[in-house]
């Protein structure tokens, strides 16, 4: 039997990562009866990575962006591009940072079959993502409220999802819908595992790294102390900062009337820097 599975990028003024991204790709080894078709929203980039994307991969469905879409924005027009063209079985995220292992694909679907047939119930599979290909050390994946899942070689279910490679089936999706378009950047991923959680179905993180992405280290710069108050407002309020118009959506959304605490704390560590590592 053969199942098409849509693969969903969204990038910006990133063009060696994202040609390095489809070369991983590209090799990856596939299970039986599984084809990919490649969805990217070239968000308005300047640096020439619509027409390299085209000229080094010309199998690659383009959608062009202005700008404006940031990751959540720009992976849900992709999604509705993808869907709109053919009924795909699974749709699958993927950062034009993340370097697929060669046998990633096998390892995810194979987690994929296992918990599905544990839960008698279909799943969501995010791949447990390390620093990079020689330091073994858990960047994105799965997560749950004390922290990062690092992988162990078994199986183990997550609460919240990174969207650096992530496997969605498509009854979930049918049930689930698109990205939710109350978020431009951030928070797309998180909320979408926590719907998903609403509806029943479960997420897992695979056994073993299958992925490699360098991670944001240090402190995020809408609390760090280095930068001026006005600064540190600025970036409070935009879509690669906290956006806490969007937080506070997320927060309400999930965690109800104690979303307050959480938009007190982020206050705090915005006005009082120092405070980060004490309240974070």
């Amino acid at each position: 039997m053969q199942y098409q599975v849509a693969v969903l990028l969204t990038c910006h003024n990133r063009k060696n990562k994202t040609l390095s991204c489809l070369k991983a790709l590209s090799n990856c080894k596939l299970p039986k009866g599984i084809s990919l078709s490649v969805f990217l929203v070239d968000d308005g980039s300047k640096d020439g990575t619509g027409q390299a994307v085209r000229e080094k991969f010309p199998e690659v469905n383009i959608i062009q962006g202005d700008g404006s879409l940031f990751w959540n924005k720009g992976m849900r027009l992709a999604w509705k591009k993808a869907s709109e063209s053919k009924n795909y079985d699974y749709y699958f995220w993927l950062n034009d940072d993340t370097i697929l292992d060669r046998n990633g694909f096998l390892k995810i679907f194979k987690i994929y079959n296992e918990a599905k047939t544990l839960e008698k119930n279909e799943v969501i599979v995010t791949a447990a993502c390390r620093v990079s290909f020689d330091k073994n050390f858990f960047s994105y994946g799965g997560r749950t409220d004390f922290g990062p899942i690092i992988p162990n070689g078994e199986l183990q279910v997550c609460k919240y999802i990174n969207g650096n490679a992530v496997l969605i089936p498509k009854k979930i999706y049918k049930k689930v819908g698109f990205l939710s378009d109350e978020y431009t950047h951030g928070m797309g991923d998180f909320d979408y595992g926590l719907r998903a959680m609403k509806l029943g179905y479960k997420s897992y993180t695979t056994k073993t790294f299958v992925a490699s992405c360098p991670p944001n280290l240090g402190i995020p710069g809408w609390c760090d102390p280095k930068n001026r108050l006005l600064k540190r407002w600025e970036l409070f309020h935009t879509p690669l900062g906290l956006n806490i118009k969007e937080y506070i959506q997320f927060r309400k959304k999930f965690w109800g009337n104690k979303w307050l605490v959480f938009a007190v704390k982020a206050y705090a560590k915005m006005l009082f820097p120092n405070l980060y590592k004490v309240i974070s």
